[in-house]
């Protein structure tokens, strides 16, 4: 493995660019900006941004987000989240809310997410990937003529299939009075809807409201319990000793490690 060095201030030099590249997006065109440039971007952007902020989610029909969309997120186009239309001036009045996609050439009049199967697009009920259809509303197939339009049976890990679930478009306030998480204002491009760690996980895997703020002190240092989660339990198991699990009512459990080791048997 070839082993980078970098002088003096390089790594800072790395950390300014990365910053630069959260906050700008895809919207230099892939020519860096002047530092004039970037001070006139960041003042006439980032209070639109954080004004306007729009969150994506991919939403099943009992209301839980299963994915929610950032920017590296694929559209049905193949392009991703930040590669589409995120900022405006004005919230469109309109619902739902469209997002189009900004490449060259492609035909996406709004996101639209797709699941995958593993590392692969889900297959439409004519039997071809889901990029192998057109990005143009109508979503035909380019490999069969028998397709009416795009249709996976695929069922999502919530149980529901992936038909029955919606892109949903929405604002902060939309979001708040639904009682859903928005974390902070931050002034990074296209950050949909993510807004803490979990927010990558999917939404039943999910141990608490992503973004909501970090469990309290008094939560984190309580002992655990036979009911905590069972991610918190393995976290936990190589953090305290075998006996410091209860089952809620003070009652000690023991440690399947003891009986692997020839003990309690």
């Amino acid at each position: 493995m070839e082993r980078l060095t970098l002088p003096a201030g390089g790594a800072a030099a790395v950390d300014d660019y990365l910053e630069y590249r959260r906050i700008v997006g895809e919207d230099d065109g892939g020519k860096l900006f002047t530092p004039e440039e970037y001070e006139e971007y960041k003042r006439r952007v980032l209070p639109m941004r954080l004004q306007n902020r729009l969150f994506v989610s991919w939403r099943s029909p009992t209301g839980m987000d299963c994915k929610l969309v950032g920017p590296e997120t694929l559209c049905f186009c193949t392009h991703r989240y930040k590669q589409h239309k995120t900022d405006f001036e004005t919230v469109p009045q309109q619902r739902p809310i469209s997002l189009p996609c900004r490449v060259p050439g492609c035909l996406c009049r709004a996101y639209l997410y797709v699941p995958l199967n593993g590392t692969q697009p889900v297959r439409c009920r004519c039997k071809h990937f889901a990029d192998q259809h057109s990005a143009q509303p109508g979503f035909l197939c380019s490999a069969c003529s028998k397709c009416s339009g795009f249709h996976s049976c695929f069922t999502c890990a919530c149980g529901q299939p992936a038909y029955a679930h919606d892109t949903v478009v929405e604002t902060k306030q939309e979001r708040l009075a639904q009682g859903k998480p928005v974390g902070r204002d931050v002034p990074y491009a296209a950050m949909g809807a993510l807004t803490g760690f979990s927010s990558l996980a999917e939404g039943y895997m999910r141990l608490d409201d992503s973004g909501v703020g970090a469990p309290s002190p008094e939560l984190l240092d309580s002992p655990g319990t036979a009911m905590d989660h069972p991610f918190l339990k393995a976290f936990q198991a190589s953090a305290t000793a075998p006996e410091a699990l209860t089952d809620g009512n003070g009652i000690k459990l023991r440690n399947t490690f003891e009986y692997k080791n020839g003990k309690g048997c």
